[in-house]
């Protein structure tokens, strides 16, 4: 890797493993000896709030939070969380977006519209959109909860980690009897999307 700071802003709502993965992230950069600063917010987390985990890594990180216009990878577990993030993304950045919708308080109370079509919204305004199915690849494994396992391997597509790496921090993280199916979830998220 050139001596420069790759920024990866992973976003999502309260549950959805957000934090998790940004933990995973962080340790794989750290175990390839990078220098690592994370930082997340999740206040209103358990409230079906917001989560977005900044992770930056190089041989010299100053600052543990992405700017705006600096993310060279936005993983958004949420469409909405997607569009309301996508303003991190560098130019030639890529937003990886989950096509799971989680309809806000103002949306099921009637306030607000739920955008129709967030991936092709991104694209209008020149984003590059890696759309994926995560959850329902979850499902296909028996559970939801490794959404954020299959979103990892996705992102892993783009990271100059190698898969053993990846797979050596997730077995040291997920307690044993859920190692399995995380690992199972991180292969089918990298292979999805030669899968379509």
């Amino acid at each position: 890797m050139e001596n420069s700071t790759k920024n990866v802003l992973i976003v999502g709502v309260g549950g959805q493993g957000a934090i998790l993965a940004s933990n995973i992230l962080s340790e794989v950069a750290m175990a390839s000896g990078f220098d690592v600063k994370k930082n997340e917010a999740h206040g209103q987390s358990q409230r079906g709030g917001t989560v977005p985990s900044h992770v930056r890594f190089g041989r010299r990180v100053y600052s543990p939070v992405i700017g705006i216009g600096e993310a060279d990878v936005v993983l958004a577990f949420e469409e909405l969380e997607g569009l309301r993030f996508s303003h991190f993304l560098r130019r030639d950045g890529r937003l990886i977006l989950n096509r799971q919708r989680i309809y806000p308080a103002r949306v099921t109370s009637g306030i607000d519209r739920y955008p129709e079509d967030v991936a092709s919204m991104l694209r209008e305004d020149g984003i590059e959109v890696v759309d994926v199915d995560a959850l329902g690849v979850a499902d296909r494994l028996g559970n939801p909860l490794v959404v954020s396992t299959v979103l990892l391997g996705v992102l892993s597509n783009y990271l100059d980690f190698s898969a053993r790496r990846w797979k050596g921090v997730i077995r040291k993280v997920v307690p044993e009897k859920h190692r399995k199916i995380n690992l199972d979830a991180f292969e089918a998220g990298r292979v999805l999307l030669r899968n379509g």
